[in-house]
């Protein structure tokens, strides 16, 4: 049996690259995203089939923000690349892994793991129950 596919999301980059005033409330930025990713999960997306885990790692001033159903949220104890680095490294083995950032430095790390790097503008604009991404 092929385990489902493994989607993390580098939230700070994300969040970061689109001028929508995210600097105002770096959390509740992130959580709009975190409900942007959650249909993912159930409906996949283009080379992710579903069921996908998908996993929202965070920091800074975005570290309080919950998990919700479809959208596991890991509290980066440090910086949040490492973070990455870490969960790729772990759970990698044994299933496709897309990451997504814009991050070269953390592009080149996960890459070197094995996995798949997508950028930002790749995940949907908004939660629908059909995602698509531009």
């Amino acid at each position: 049996m092929v385990a489902e596919p493994l989607l993390v999301v580098d939230a700070a980059n994300v969040v970061g690259s689109r001028p929508d005033g995210w600097w105002r409330d770096r959390a509740g930025a992130t959580v709009r995203l975190r409900d942007r990713l959650a249909p993912i999960s159930r409906y996949g997306l283009p080379g992710l089939a579903p069921p996908v885990e998908v996993v929202l790692v965070v920091e800074g001033a975005a570290r309080r923000v919950e998990p919700a159903e479809g959208v596991r949220v890991v509290a980066a104890e440090g910086s949040g690349d490492d973070a990455i680095v870490g969960l790729v490294r772990a759970e990698r083995a044994d299933r496709s892994c897309v990451v997504v950032t814009a991050d070269r430095a953390l592009r080149d790390r996960v890459t070197a793991l094995g996995a798949q790097v997508r950028g930002p503008r790749w995940l949907p604009d908004r939660p629908t129950g059909t995602a698509t991404p531009e």
